[in-house]
């Protein structure tokens, strides 16, 4: 999580989390290693552009400069991958955050300006059209929460056409039977895994492999509101999931996953596995 942006940020920007994945590295290590150098050079970046305080971060460590779209939030993160020297090799991920947007049964990017213009909110599919277009212009692979929690129409429609990883979370909050709907309904294919949601390990188990089972990928996530503990990072690992979401590589909250995951990386030795390009079916590796 590079960039920070929605309700977890200061700026004007509506969509919350602006992710990197280096699906071209060989180890998780190198992994790590290729998404600082992109951090530090968005970083950089950031405050060239839009000055001093652009450099702040949001709840997850990402930088949050008081910028307006996600194209320009895009372009800054392409250009950082320029920088660090390793286009090609890391994609995108978003996290839309649409529940926190979605008005009247409308989205409105504007929500953080109380005198937003209601003209100007867009239906399920004109922001489904946003997301086909930034998807031509930009190497994304993967969107969470594109839509609210309960607008299943959009949900299923989007899933249909995107060809991408869909990933749930507002609208299954981790949650054995909106999972099963969404799953009936062609609504995703990725469930976002939150422990301390459904509120039991055991549970959380089942969520993953009940996901598993539907041919779905499950990413261990972290909170917005952190500790250093770092038992996702053992729980991502244990599940075989490929993939996880624990924010920047700043603040200790956030790093003391990362660096969890080195050391198990580093224990397991020539057995480690690195999902890559296969993060969606890690569990299959």
């Amino acid at each position: 999580n590079v960039l920070n942006g929605g309700s977890h940020a200061g700026g004007a920007l509506a969509l919350q989390e602006f992710m990197i994945a280096p699906t071209g590295a060989p180890s998780f290590s190198e992994a790590l290693r290729m998404g600082s150098e992109v951090y530090h050079h968005l970083k950089s970046l950031t405050k060239k552009r839009y000055g001093s305080s652009a450099g702040n971060v949001g709840d997850e460590g990402g930088v949050a400069p008081n910028i307006q779209t996600a194209e320009e939030a895009l372009d800054l993160i392409v250009d950082s991958i320029k920088l660090a020297g390793h286009e090609g090799k890391i994609k995108i991920g978003l996290d839309c955050a649409s529940s926190e947007f979605f008005k009247d049964g409308k989205y409105d990017l504007d929500f953080k300006n109380p005198e937003s213009d209601p003209s100007k909110w867009l239906s399920g599919p004109e922001l489904a059209d946003m997301y086909h277009n930034l998807m031509k212009k930009y190497p994304i692979v993967s969107i969470e929460d594109p839509f609210a929690e309960d607008d299943w129409e959009a949900w299923s429609h989007f899933f249909k056409t995107a060809g991408i990883q869909i990933v749930a979370d507002d609208l299954t909050v981790t949650n054995p039977a909106r999972i099963a709907t969404a799953i009936e309904k062609k609504a995703a294919d990725a469930l976002l895994l939150k422990v301390n949601q459904i509120g039991s390990l055991t549970e959380s188990i089942k969520a993953a492999q009940d996901s598993f089972a539907a041919g779905w990928g499950c990413m261990v996530s972290h909170r917005s509101g952190e500790t250093e503990d770092t038992f996702i990072a053992d729980l991502v690992v244990g599940l075989r999931s490929g993939q996880i979401k624990t924010g920047a590589p700043a603040r200790s909250e956030r790093l003391a996953k990362l660096n969890q995951i080195l050391r198990i990386e580093e224990e397991l030795g020539d057995k480690a596995v690195y999902a890559g390009e296969n993060f969606h079916h890690g569990f299959q590796l």
